[in-house]
């Protein structure tokens, strides 16, 4: 990163976060000794029995056909990564990019690699994915439900590699708490679905590799915590990933120790990272379910040890997502998605959506409003066997919430039964988590639209994080947006790419059954101003801005992929699968279609991290003197 980087960043800091963190940088340059210590374990060391009979006996047969059919795959050497498909995986190499075709420094300290520059090391979100051993909990719980000594082999093979080529703090698996607390989870549970198998003990708690590793990840998630305007999502995985581990392999010395500050830590991070209504405070759905998988597996970890608190943040995260997705159980495309997981027990086919409400269901129970899911799904299975949730006090939600007031999400939606559903997020909440909202797009009074599951007016998605600035930019600013651009720049200011300077204030005016209107100061000193009003199968948005002059406007609606589109001045005639419908605009502005342009970008869908198709953006640009009404008609 450049230095006027460092000092943005710096900005968004208060004093106790600077000092921290210099601290920090400190101790980085001491632990290069830290490596050639060994860990001392204590002599009985065991692991809880699991039956994984017992275990997997509510798996459904879908369920079971997806998970084998993606550990057969992998027993290939093939799995896809954010776009990019590897044939390499019977004996990967683990600091490869296949993106870039470049391979990251494997002997240097890991603290003096330019993790964020592509030409050091190429996409590390490619090197460090595999690395979160996900797949490798795939291949165990394939062999859980089987009894078939190659999935246990192939784990044992890919760990023993892993662990020989990354030795503590050498290469870049070493540099990002996130990662080392997500992989610590992973070995739990891999050593959870290998109980079945006579070589597991060899292979964990009789192995000095491993426990050498799993002391060495332990040890650095409690000298490095995210902290400060960094405490997001990422610090959640590391508690998580250390509370599993010191609960699950509680074979050192420290691990009393490392178990109590993890849980003092998850409990009053899961707290501060949620609101009252139960969804996740960075606004990027995608970490709602990280957060959510991150804090159930730890929690059903730790079991007694688990405070109350603990459980109704997680209850509240569950009441949340069911009252927020549409009726095919997708929820909202808001915000960062970088197909992150928790924990993977399923196979690919799998809707991470639905298995999350059902073991909600199944930990919880669920309300009466919540939608009907099937379940089956492995990790519901699993999860229903390893602890119990105690009996909870406090009230949840009579009825499905259609307003979370507090994080500023309001859905519109025809009534449950209608055939077509009619679903309309509409975006009035903060800008983002903590000063720097790293998760955060540039989306103020944005829309969603869909009809029984189909995205109508899509929000285009993330697409990427590192190595293509043009498209990180594009994917999270007020163009990329169902929104109002102003003046040809965001409502909010983007100091970096996971970092804002200035944040627009949006303020929720009125919230009805049908009808939802909100302003913000992005623009200041204009302000702009959205009504939407969804009454029958029309959704009418009206667009003000209060100024003391017209100032140049590009209003933008962004169609989902399986949406062709025809424009007739200012009319748009739609049409999917079985479906059409009408899109009236404001006749005030001119109108253009544009579809997969790329100088500049427009034009886009990006249905998960990686990955983009071209799709139809509607542009209209003028001034605004008046109040502009668009009306879409579901015919």
């Amino acid at each position: 990163m450049d230095p006027a980087w460092y000092l943005r960043r710096l900005s968004a800091m208060g004093p106790a976060e600077i000092a921290g963190r210099a601290t920090e940088a400190l101790r980085k340059q001491q632990w290069r000794g830290v490596a050639r210590q060994k860990a001392s374990w204590l002599p009985h060391r065991a692991f809880p029995p699991f039956t994984p009979v017992t275990g997997v006996a509510g798996v459904s047969e879908e369920a079971r056909r997806e998970l084998l059919a993606t550990a057969e795959r992998l027993m290939d050497g093939h799995a896809e990564y954010f776009g990019v498909e590897r044939a390499d995986l019977v004996a990967p190499d683990w600091a490869f990019d296949p993106k870039t075709g470049r391979r990251a420094p494997g002997e240097a300290y890991s603290f003096d690699i330019a993790y964020r520059s592509e030409d050091t090391v190429g996409d590390i979100k490619q090197i460090w994915e595999p690395s979160r051993h996900q797949h490798l909990t795939v291949l165990a719980a394939a062999y859980a439900l089987t009894g078939d000594d190659r999935y246990a082999h192939r784990v044992a093979d890919h760990l023993k590699s892993w662990w020989v080529a990354n030795p503590p703090m050498r290469g870049v698996h070493w540099l990002s708490g996130i990662e080392l607390g997500i992989r610590l989870l992973s070995w739990v549970w891999v050593r959870r679905l290998l109980d079945g198998w006579a070589g597991a003990p060899g292979l964990f708690e009789d192995n000095p590799e491993a426990l050498h590793q799993i002391w060495h990840h332990q040890r650095w998630l409690a000298a490095f915590p995210s902290r400060g305007s960094s405490a997001n999502n990422h610090v959640i995985a590391e508690d998580a990933g250390q509370l599993a581990a010191a609960c699950a392999f509680d074979w050192f010395p420290e691990s009393p120790a490392w178990r109590e500050a993890a849980m003092r830590s998850l409990d009053t991070q899961l707290q501060a990272n949620t609101f009252a209504s139960g969804l996740n405070r960075e606004l990027a759905t995608e970490y709602h379910g990280l957060v959510l998988e991150l804090g159930l597996a730890a929690a059903l970890e730790a079991g007694a040890v688990v405070p109350e608190s603990t459980w109704l943040v997680l209850r509240r995260m569950c009441d949340a997502l069911a009252s927020i997705v549409d009726a095919e159980l997708r929820p909202p495309r808001q915000g960062d998605a970088d197909d992150g997981y928790g924990l993977v027990v399923d196979g690919a086919g799998v809707s991470r959506w639905a298995s999350l409400l059902a073991t909600g269901d199944a930990l919880f129970g669920r309300c009466e409003w919540w939608p009907e899911v099937a379940g089956g799904d492995v990790r519901t299975a699993l999860f229903s066997t390893l602890a119990k949730v105690p009996a909870l006090e406090g009230t949840r939600p009579p009825r499905r919430p259609d307003d979370l007031f507090d994080a500023g999400l309001t859905i519109l939606r025809t009534p449950s039964g209608e055939p077509g559903e009619i679903w309309c997020r509409c975006d009035g909440g903060p800008h983002g988590f903590l000063a720097i909202a790293a998760h955060a797009h540039a989306d103020a009074l944005s829309l969603e639209v869909r009809h029984d599951g189909v995205d109508i007016l899509a929000d285009p998605g993330t697409y990427c994080y590192h190595g293509e600035p043009e498209w990180r930019s594009y994917f999270r600013s007020t163009l990329g947006h169902n929104t109002l651009e102003l003046g040809g720049t965001d409502q909010s200011a983007s100091g970096g790419p996971f970092l804002w300077t200035r944040h627009a204030n949006t303020r929720t005016l009125a919230v009805g059954p049908v009808r939802w209107r909100a302003e913000h100061d992005g623009y200041a000193p204009a302000v702009h101003r959205r009504c939407v009003e969804l009454a029958g199968r029309t959704l009418t948005v009206v667009d003000e801005v209060e100024s003391g002059t017209p100032l140049p406007a590009r209003l933008v609606f962004h169609l989902g992929p399986l949406v062709e589109v025809s424009l007739d001045g200012a009319v748009a005639k739609l049409a999917w699968p079985g479906h059409t419908a009408a899109l009236e605009l404001p006749g005030g502005l001119a109108w253009t279609a544009h579809r997969g342009e790329t100088n500049p970008p427009l034009g886009w869908y990006s249905a998960g991290f990686g990955r983009r198709e071209p799709a139809t953006t509607l542009v209209g640009q003028g001034f605004i003197t008046e109040p502009l009404t668009t009306v879409l008609r579901f015919t």
